[in-house]
């Protein structure tokens, strides 16, 4: 049991180390910045009041360590869709893993983030209120589909 635990965690650390690379070399490569934590970091923080959704993030009360919140709860949803995986493909997968059902738990995921997330943060149902949301949305499904070329690579590496 504890061997099928270790590995889901390191197949969501996995994932999110490749989905930050990719944000890294995207961010770079348009010119529109590394991606900044801070203001999820500051949505986590407040999910303590109960306060879930925002007109805008931007207009909550800071939170002095809001950017290492972010870092750490983008890690810990890494780790649980990891863990998730494993919970909905059973333990097997982790013997011989293949792309498909890592893929399709990818972009199932892309559901938190335009449901939850995004309206939380203020920006709307899938980015809507963002000034190019179809691009929101397809970039959100490029990351989603390296996360889950992560925990495929990953898993093919602890297997």
């Amino acid at each position: 049991m504890f061997d099928i635990l270790w590995r889901s965690i390191a197949i969501g650390i996995g994932a999110t180390v490749l989905m930050d690379l990719w944000a890294i070399l995207y961010g770079r490569l348009s010119g529109e910045g590394l991606p900044n934590w801070a203001p999820v970091g500051r949505w986590f923080y407040h999910l303590k009041n109960g306060k879930v959704f925002h007109d805008s993030i931007a207009e909550a009360a800071p939170y002095e360590g809001e950017l290492a919140l972010g870092w750490i709860g983008h890690y810990a949803v890494g780790i649980l869709y990891g863990i998730l995986l494993i919970v909905f493909t059973g333990p097997g997968w982790l013997d011989a893993p293949t792309f498909l059902p890592a893929w399709i738990w990818g972009i199932v995921t892309v559901a938190a983030g335009w449901f939850l997330l995004q309206p939380g943060l203020g920006i709307g149902w899938a980015a809507s209120k963002t000034p190019n949301p179809t691009k929101v949305r397809i970039l959100n499904l490029v990351a989603h589909t390296v996360f889950a070329l992560g925990m495929y690579g990953t898993a093919l590496i602890l297997r």
